[in-house]
């Protein structure tokens, strides 16, 4: 037994050891120019050992891999809730709420539809979806704990996430200072913080339209995060409702509740009372960086290139597919919808 806890601590702190590679990498000027987190690269060195190193060590190590992507990751969604107060729902007001559920149902039943079109697997399509639609990697990995599908159909969505988020980082700050869009300041905080994928690149396409759209900018993004905690327990829901139908009585049809996405939740009211100092407050989030770094590097770890050829070119389809949807459906939202609900609010 303590042979085999020990092999599974060899496994958890090569992870480890990836994640401290990833926030050293991530410290490099040019990475940190682009806003890529550390999570990014942290999967990007996981697949790396995995088409290299993964058939030399131990499989031993095996298990503290997957440890680090299954336990560690719910812990990190748990604290990813220290980001998020309920005081920033009220600072961006119904609009931006309104707009918020609009894109993120539309964009994740509509990725599920769409991806029934494309013939492609299902859940790589609702993965993908999921991190169109709410916060990139880390929706990709509460929805991963949810379903518990295969590390590299998760890859697969992340990959799909850093291509057309970073693109929309680049596109939206262009777009807005040449006055294409004709938004607003606040318009264009709502449109940005309502499309855009990652959390990093929100904060990095606001800091770069000015203070006035960044500070809405990361609150209707944050709003969207907070949205991951319905659509897990939908999800939930819904798969136990497949497995139900399918006559697969593994779990008796049971809803398998995300109480991880509970714990986010109850976290974010802790927050909410400010009983913590700043200073304790960042380092909370710096080390849930790290554990959701640690996590990433894992499911990487889990996938070979192999599989993304498994994959295809469909998920990457499907995600332009959306990220289309994203930029217009956010534009029209922004322009017709927000300045009807202001109107009926005054």
């Amino acid at each position: 037994m303590t042979e085999k806890r020990s092999s599974m601590l060899h496994g958890i702190l090569l992870i480890a050891l990836f994640a401290c590679a990833s926030f050293y990498i991530g410290d490099v000027k040019i990475f940190r120019e682009l806003s890529i987190s550390p999570m990014i690269i942290g999967i990007v060195l996981g697949m790396i050992y995995a088409n290299s190193l993964r058939n030399h060590l131990p499989p031993t190590w095996v298990p503290g891999i997957i440890f680090c992507s299954k336990k560690i990751l719910r812990l990190g969604i748990i604290l990813y809730g220290f980001r998020l107060t309920l005081t920033d729902v009220a600072e961006v007001g119904l609009a931006g709420i309104a707009v918020d559920i609009i894109i993120v149902t539309v964009t994740i039943l509509g990725g599920i539809m769409i991806g029934k079109l494309l013939k492609m697997d299902s859940e790589t399509a609702l993965l993908t979806s999921v991190g169109s639609g709410i916060c990139g990697a880390a929706a990709v990995l509460g929805a991963e704990s949810t379903i518990q599908t295969k590390p590299y159909k998760t890859a697969v969505a992340v990959a799909t996430v850093v291509i057309f988020g970073t693109l929309a980082m680049f596109i939206y700050p262009v777009a807005y200072r040449t006055g294409i869009l004709g938004l607003s300041p606040q318009e264009m905080g709502i449109f940005a913080g309502s499309t855009l994928h990652e959390v990093a690149h929100a904060v990095g396409a606001g800091n770069a339209m000015g203070d006035d759209v960044s500070n809405v900018c990361v609150i209707v993004k944050m709003i969207r995060v907070m949205l991951l905690v319905p659509v897990l327990l939908v999800l939930a829901w819904w798969i136990a409702s497949r497995r139900k139908k399918s006559g697969d009585a593994s779990n008796g049809g049971k809803v398998s509740i995300p109480w991880f996405a509970i714990g986010f939740l109850l976290v974010i009211c802790f927050n909410s009372l400010d009983l913590l100092p700043v200073a304790a407050v960042d380092s909370i989030n710096y080390f849930d960086t790290f554990l959701l770094t640690m996590a990433m590097a894992a499911l990487g770890a889990e996938t070979s290139f192999e599989k993304f050829k498994k994959a295809g070119a469909k998920p990457f389809i499907l995600a332009f597919i959306l990220f289309v949807w994203l930029i217009v459906g956010g534009v029209f939202l922004t322009k017709y919808l927000v300045p009807a609900i202001n109107s009926l609010s005054i």
